[in-house]
């Protein structure tokens, strides 16, 4: 049977145990590229869930591997302070919506 595993940091990682997720501490671009590719390399691994900020930080090859693979899917979560913070968080949040479901939609006060 394939695994949800989160790869986050130390912040967010309580909430994620609680919920009973297999979850991954790290603390460094370097961790998450070392954690990352193992996991990637386990046969038990069918989603990793990956931390927006970490995710930014992963290499050029370690991104070029999970682009070319069909299991496990790698996936980055958003981050609330993004969503919380800034002029743009309508721009993020539509690049969002852009990414899971193929499709720009404008987002508008009602």
């Amino acid at each position: 049977m394939y695994k949800l595993i989160v790869l986050t940091d130390t912040s967010t990682a309580d909430g994620f145990r609680l919920s009973g997720v297999d979850t991954v501490v790290v603390d460094s671009a370097e961790m998450t590229r070392v954690h990352l590719n193992s996991l990637i390399d386990a046969e038990d691994s069918g989603i990793i869930a990956v931390n927006e900020r970490l995710m930014a930080g992963i290499d050029e090859r370690t991104q070029r591997r999970i682009d070319s693979i069909y299991r496990p899917i790698v996936i980055s979560l958003p981050i609330k302070e993004m969503l919380e913070v800034g002029d743009d968080h309508r721009a993020y949040l539509a690049r969002l919506i852009r990414r899971a479901i193929g499709f720009d939609i404008t987002l508008r006060r009602g």
